[in-house]
């Protein structure tokens, strides 16, 4: 046992029990000086409350010395789970890895590079015991170059917003809350793990949204760039195809 606002919501949410068990997903990719201090942050957030928890690190063919930081934690750490992959597959394979090797009746995701505040976990929990599926972090307040990262942003969450009819401030955020069996049965490639929120809405999820923290980055560089902004574009229209021809997928013919 590991001890473990204003909202826009999807859906009419209702009462669920307390959440007993908790694992927490974290990609990993080339953050060799960030990855003892996240572990250790989730960790003792999570000792404070009286809950089965687990950190899922799934390192996506690092280059840096990830992977040996994270094997060489793991052979010492009861509650750290250290899932290696062969190469880079990219953020959405390694958390739909994370996911396979999730056990918790919640699973909370976040960036391995320290920019989303492990702090904020028991915010998204409390959220998602008010009965919601998901509940996806708003980085309100973002620590990010206004050019390069804050204006594409928007631009993309206005787009994702009017394509999938599900208006989040932040789909970018990785610090998101699900209910485990929502992502169980979900097949993640591309950049789809960023259409979560309307993928699970697809579902009949019930979603909602809150404010959380962000800080900037301490150590090494973003990974983003134009290639991925092209790859988002192609997701999204995959994302509304399913929308739009799920129940009846012949009709994308006529």
């Amino acid at each position: 046992m590991y001890p473990i606002t204003p909202s826009i919501s999807v859906n009419e949410p209702n009462p669920q029990a307390a959440i007993q068990t908790l694992s927490v997903v974290v990609p990993i990719y080339n953050e060799v000086d960030s990855i003892p201090h996240l572990v250790e942050s989730i960790a003792t957030i999570l000792r404070s409350y009286q809950i089965n928890y687990e950190i899922i690190c799934v390192d996506d063919g690092s280059k840096d010395g990830s992977t040996e930081v994270l094997t060489n934690l793991a052979k010492n750490r009861d509650d750290l789970k250290a899932v290696i992959l062969r190469r880079n597959y990219g953020q959405t394979p390694a958390m739909a890895a994370g996911f396979n090797y999730a056990t918790g009746q919640v699973i909370v995701t976040l960036d391995g590079d320290l920019q989303n505040d492990p702090n904020d976990i028991p915010l998204l929990l409390a959220k998602l015991e008010e009965g919601y599926d998901l509940v996806s972090g708003w980085r309100k307040n973002r620590q990010d170059d206004r050019v390069k990262r804050l204006l594409p942003s928007k631009i993309a969450n206005w787009i994702i917003g009017k394509v999938t009819g599900v208006k989040l401030h932040d789909y970018g955020c990785s610090l998101k809350a699900y209910r485990a069996e929502l992502v169980a049965d979900m097949n993640l490639y591309g950049e789809l793990h960023r259409f979560l929120p309307a993928l699970a809405f697809i579902e009949g999820a019930k979603i909602t949204e809150i404010p959380v923290n962000h800080h900037a980055r301490r150590f090494g560089q973003s990974k983003y760039g134009l290639g991925r902004t092209i790859r988002v574009i192609m997701d999204l229209f995959t994302v509304f195809f399913m929308k739009k021809f799920l129940t009846r997928p012949m009709h994308i013919f006529g």
